[in-house]
């Protein structure tokens, strides 16, 4: 089993997380979009706490805005965190079930052995490394916590190639392998093996 095997299957997984990214990314672009245009119960806030203000109209628009602000960053939380949870249960029911995601699949790959348990623990480091901790250093981005955003980015790159790299060595067993007890293997080499046994036996 070759380390561009494992890399194109990383690829295609990675690719339908990306499509799910971009889906999510334009609903939250139209939530935010209907929240700045159409707010009724916003507006309504707003309208109260200008007459309440004794004059005070930009503390009352400034809390409108704050309203405003805070229900966007809120909508990206909701984003980023659906996308975790649909990353883990993605890689988790794939490798619970067939013991292979699509990637993997389609490269001609499976993650033995095959148990609830281990894939749980697989799709958790996958989807740490993989998405998790990025999405976090994004949020923290939004929410205007820059350096805490920057270490967590640099977090985010090492665990990446803490998973990624052992790959390329000679056992192919990454972060997520030596965690859950799993490994990679050829199905073809896998069924050739079976065989091998049988007829031998």
């Amino acid at each position: 089993m070759s380390a561009f095997r494992r890399a194109t299957a990383w690829l295609i997984d990675f690719a339908l997380v990306v499509t799910l990214a971009s889906l999510l990314a334009v609903l939250t672009f139209n939530r935010i979009s209907a929240l700045v245009t159409d707010v009724p119960e916003l507006a309504a806030r707003g309208g109260f706490d200008l007459l309440t203000s004794r004059g005070d109209v930009l503390d009352a628009s400034a809390g409108l805005g704050t309203s405003l602000w805070d229900r966007s960053v809120g909508y990206v939380q909701q984003a980023f965190g659906l996308l975790v949870v649909a990353a883990f249960l993605y890689q988790w029911a794939c490798l619970a079930l067939a013991g292979r995601t699509a990637g993997k699949a389609l490269t001609g790959l499976k993650v033995m052995p095959r148990t609830p348990r281990r894939a749980a623990l697989r799709a958790a480091v996958t989807t740490a490394t993989d998405i998790a901790v990025y999405a976090v250093a994004c949020v923290l981005l939004v929410e205007g916590e820059i350096v805490l955003s920057v270490l967590m980015w640099l977090v985010a790159v090492a665990l990446f190639l803490l998973n990624a790299l052992p790959v390329l060595g000679g056992r192919r067993r990454s972060l997520a392998d030596r965690v859950a007890g799993t490994t990679v293997a050829s199905v073809e080499l896998s069924r050739f093996a079976a065989t091998r046994r049988v007829s031998t036996s």
